[in-house]
């Protein structure tokens, strides 16, 4: 299985970045932590990370055909992007949204997300564990989760 992990803007700023919400693990531990994993599961995983808009949907549509899974923490664009949207039900590929936070525990305005529309399945709250479990969840299905 082959596995497109797909990180939105600020994400390359954990650790530094409101701490007492996202953690005090670095982006770098995040990758290392995805490498391990995928290692011990048997799966191949592409880590990819932009602040821009544009690069993420590149990306989505560079997976069609290469990819059995995406996952994607969206960021910001969970609560904008349309464009992103799109791209994932263009390529049709499961694709599972993460956050590291709760983001309907939020401010208002977090409630929405668009990428949700294309999910098989969001996980929320679970911090950096939320992708190990999203992974699971693409390379053994919900019933084997873990």
């Amino acid at each position: 299985m082959k596995i497109l992990v797909i990180n939105g803007p600020n994400i390359n700023m954990l650790g530094i970045r409101e701490p007492d919400i996202y953690g005090s693990d670095s982006y770098d531990s995040l990758c290392s932590m995805i490498r391990a994993h995928a290692d011990e599961k048997g799966v191949y995983a592409e880590i990819y990370q932009s602040n821009h808009e544009g690069d993420l949907v590149d990306k989505i549509q560079s997976a069609y055909g290469v990819f059995d899974g995406i996952v994607i923490n969206p960021g910001a664009y969970t609560h904008t992007s349309i464009a992103l949207l799109d791209a994932l039900k263009a390529v049709g590929i499961p694709c599972v949204e993460v956050h590291i936070s709760d983001p309907d525990e939020r401010e208002p305005f977090r409630k929405t997300s668009y990428v949700r529309l294309a999910a098989v399945k969001t996980i929320k709250g679970r911090g950096l564990k939320g992708y190990l479990d999203a992974m699971d969840y693409l390379a053994c299905g919900e019933e084997n989760e873990g």
